[in-house]
């Protein structure tokens, strides 16, 4: 008796450490998930900057710029996780695309605002993508918990399931074209 009431007092702790460790792994998900919405935040203040900054120097590209800007509008409230990834990365191949387009304007490399504008816009991509990085070790190790024996059983319970991964677009996948690089 006294050894089922030990086998069932350890069962239960290991149950509740279980527990207490899935919903732990579920937060530190949330709170990277914030962290990247922190970033975007900074990101989509800075586009209407860029954009004013651009729009002088960029007369043809302005469907470019209108579309950046109204994508930004579409941010926020309302959208699921993976329906705010999806924008984000339509969002970073506009401003790609801005930042390509910019090669054509010397006299818009060269002013003073848009190079700050620029910086500030490359720091706050290379935060972002520290961001996604920690979102994606909290989502593989969450995963990982909702996957693996015994805390599958508890996650099951829960009705945990597997978080997506950030994953960044195809198109930035491919390599680059280094000899085109050269060639401008």
């Amino acid at each position: 008796m006294i050894i089922a009431g030990i086998v069932g007092v350890v069962i239960v702790l290991m149950g509740i450490g279980v527990y207490n460790s899935l919903v732990g792994k579920k937060n530190q998900v949330d709170n990277a998930f914030a962290s990247i919405d922190v970033q975007l935040k900074k990101r989509h203040d800075l586009i209407p900057n860029l954009v004013a900054s651009v729009k002088r120097y960029m007369g043809h590209e302005a469907d470019v710029l209108t579309k950046v800007t109204q994508m930004r509008t579409q941010g926020g409230a309302g959208q699921s996780n993976e329906e705010q990834v999806g924008l984000e990365n339509q969002i970073t191949r506009a401003l790609g695309g801005i930042m390509v387009a910019v090669e054509n304007y010397p006299e818009l490399k060269a002013s003073d605002n848009f190079q700050q504008l620029q910086r500030t816009l490359n720091e706050v991509e290379e935060q972002l993508s520290a961001a996604r990085r920690s979102f994606n070790a909290s989502v593989t190790d969450f995963n990982d918990a909702v996957e693996m024996f015994p805390s599958n059983l508890v996650a099951g319970m829960m009705r945990y399931r597997r978080r997506e991964l950030f994953e960044i677009p195809d198109a930035e996948r491919a390599n680059v074209d280094v000899g085109a690089l050269f060639d401008t």
